[in-house]
C-alpha cells in the first residue's frame, strides 16, 4: 500500500488511520470467504459481497462503502493488486435471484480503479488492464437486448453478449457511458459525459463534440 504523503500533517494523519483500520478488520473477517486472497482488503461500511467463493483478490484490494460486488459468473470476478472499487458502486455480472443469463463476470488488472457511484454490467466479459483511471458514475454495460421481431415483446427476445474491453493505461472521465462490444486501446483518453459505442484506438483523445446555438436576445 502506498504512503501516506508527507505533507499530511499528525492530526489530519490519525484521523486517516482512524478510518482505515475498522476497514482492514472488516477485510480479514470478511476475506476469509473469498475464493483467493492474497493481501490486505479493506472493506468500507454497508459493503454487499454476494457469491465471494467465485472472487479472487490480489493484495490491497479496497471496496468502499456502500460498493456492492456480485460474484455469480461462468467465470471467475478477479481484481489484481491495488484495485479500488468506488463508494457505491455496483458490479453486476448476474440477476440477483440467479435467473435468466448467467453472466461472464469482470476481470480488472493492477493498480486500476473505478470511481464512486459506477455501474458494471458483466452480463458480457469485461476486461480492465493495468493503471486504469474510471471516474465517478460511468456504466459499462456489456450486453444489449435484441428487438428486431417486432412480433415479440423486447424483454423475450433474449440478450446477446459481445463484451468491453479496456487495455492498459486508459482515463475515463466522469459520467461516460460505454456500451457493448466497445474495445479501448492504450494510452486513451475519454471526455466526460461521452457515449462511447465503438472501437477507441490507442493514444486518442475522444469526446462527445457538442456545439452550442448561440444567438442575439
Amino acid at each position: 500500500m502506498k504512503k501516506i504523503s508527507n505533507d499530511v500533517g499528525l492530526l489530519f494523519r490519525s484521523q486517516i488511520y482512524l478510518d482505515t483500520i475498522p476497514k482492514i478488520i472488516r477485510g480479514m473477517i470478511r476475506g476469509i470467504f473469498f475464493n483467493k486472497k492474497e493481501g490486505l482488503l479493506f472493506v468500507g461500511k454497508k459493503v454487499k459481497i454476494m457469491n465471494s467463493q467465485n472472487i479472487e483478490l490480489g493484495r490491497n484490494v479496497k471496496f468502499e462503502s456502500y460498493s456492492e460486488i456480485q460474484g455469480l459468473a461462468n467465470e471467475k470476478i478477479i481484481f489484481g493488486n491495488n484495485v479500488t472499487i468506488g463508494k457505491g458502486v455496483q458490479i453486476r455480472p448476474s440477476s440477483y435471484y440467479g435467473v435468466g443469463h448467467i453472466g461472464d463476470g469482470l476481470v480488472i488488472e493492477d493498480n486500476s480503479s473505478i470511481g464512486p457511484n459506477g455501474f458494471i454490467g458483466c452480463a458480457g466479459k469485461v476486461q480492465i488492464g493495468k493503471q486504469v483511471m474510471i471516474g465517478p458514475n460511468v456504466t459499462i454495460i456489456a450486453e444489449n437486448h435484441n428487438f428486431n421481431d417486432q412480433n415479440m415483446t423486447i424483454k423475450n427476445q433474449g440478450v446477446n453478449q459481445k463484451g468491453v474491453k479496456i487495455s492498459d493505461n486508459v482515463w475515463i472521465g466522469a459520467n461516460v457511458t460505454i456500451l457493448d462490444g466497445v474495445y479501448i486501446h492504450s494510452n486513451t483518453v475519454i471526455g466526460a459525459n461521452t457515449l462511447v459505442t465503438k472501437d477507441i484506438p490507442a493514444n486518442t483523445v475522444f469526446y462527445n463534440k457538442r456545439t452550442p446555438i448561440l444567438k442575439e436576445r
